[in-house]
């Protein structure tokens, strides 16, 4: 069976896109049960725990999911540049009452012992994020019977894994939520909608498309699939589900946001991600050109955070959100995916009868 193929032979052509810090086990499981295609978002699992948790969804699903890494650099800053960094953030933690942590021993789980226990687990999809796989590691993965998708935020990214090997493309546009995966250019050459980087992805690789950014309901499946993506990704859609685990601050503060709420910054991670604006992101939008890159920065704001959480301060938290996150409803994610389908039926229902008008 290709890549292709499995995507076609989904009841339903909905991936949960993977979220760390949002989604985990519960999530992935119950969209796949459902006839769409859960994502384990597994950047922040040790490499040794990695197989227990994949064997751990395959025992309670017999659908296809997929494992998505984040392709971490290693990172061994120089002392000065920590320190400045610690230094700028030395005001926020001491709002919280806290000094700022000593900096860690590492920054991140080392990508390249992760992609090995990924490789034993042989889930049945991986994808990967901020960067690009080789070939030999692509060839490896397949030869473990896993389908390999890299993320791409423009068409020369989507070439590039076209030419290592990868079996399909998650084409995700500049209005989705989180992290976004640029990895040939900057952020702003690599800004690019939807609906133009699928149809100019489609028109420069032979593989599957998977459109992602800003899709939150059955309209946005349909239109995703009359441009000819083989499936969607949707993420901020499923942050109101029972199965998403983010706290009762960052869903106040989803329930509460206005319309167009939400803006790119690197201030929280050192890498561009979209979220909801807050007080954080608007008074260090001077000096985010300055901050360590990921993941330096995030592991040095990874306590604020969480004690921002903790203390029901959002103005202190990444509250990760795409676009059109305003769509976003209650409700359980299994469910969810059935309505968004329903909902896309009906759309595309109605396509067809309008356009036979003469």
């Amino acid at each position: 069976m290709s890549f292709r193929d499995l995507l076609n032979s989904l009841p339903i052509p909905i991936l949960q896109a993977p979220m760390a810090g949002a989604t985990f086990e519960a999530m992935t499981v119950a969209v796949s049960q459902a006839g769409g295609l859960g994502n384990l978002a597994a950047a922040g699992v040790a490499p040794e725990e990695l197989g227990a948790v994949v064997d751990a969804i395959r025992a309670q699903t017999g659908a296809p999911f997929g494992v998505n890494l984040l392709m971490a650099p290693a990172a061994s800053p120089e002392p000065a540049e920590v320190d400045a960094a610690r230094a700028r953030l030395a005001p926020w933690y001491a709002e919280l009452r806290l000094d700022v942590p000593d900096p860690p021993n590492r920054f991140s789980q080392v990508f390249d012992d992760q992609l090995e226990a990924l490789r034993r687990a042989a889930p049945p999809l991986a994808s990967f994020s901020f960067s690009i796989l080789t070939r030999a590691q692509v060839e490896a993965l397949h030869a473990a019977g896993t389908f390999v998708v890299g993320t791409a935020n423009t068409v020369a990214e989507a070439v590039a894994w076209a030419e290592v090997g990868a079996d399909g493309i998650c084409a995700q546009g500049f209005e989705a939520g989180g992290h976004h995966a640029y990895f040939l250019a900057d952020i702003e050459a690599s800004s690019v909608g939807t609906m133009a980087l699928v149809a100019t992805v489609l028109a420069a690789v032979d593989l599957p498309v998977i459109a992602a950014g800003g899709i939150m309901d059955g309209r946005g499946v349909a239109a995703a699939l009359a441009l000819g993506a083989s499936a969607v990704q949707m993420g901020s859609a499923f942050l109101q589900a029972d199965e998403a685990i983010i706290g009762p601050t960052w869903q106040a503060a989803l329930r509460d946001a206005p319309d167009d709420a939400t803006r790119l910054t690197r201030a929280f991670s050192g890498r561009y991600a979209r979220g909801l604006e807050n007080r954080f992101v608007r008074e260090m939008r001077a000096v985010q050109d300055f901050v360590p890159a990921y993941p330096v920065q995030n592991r040095l704001t990874q306590a604020m955070r969480a004690a921002a959480d903790k203390a029901g301060d959002p103005e202190l938290m990444s509250l990760w959100a795409g676009q059109a996150v305003k769509l976003a409803k209650p409700g359980a994610a299994g469910e969810m995916v059935k309505q968004w389908w329903a909902e896309a039926q009906a759309t595309a229902q109605a396509l067809v009868a309008r356009t036979a008008k003469t």
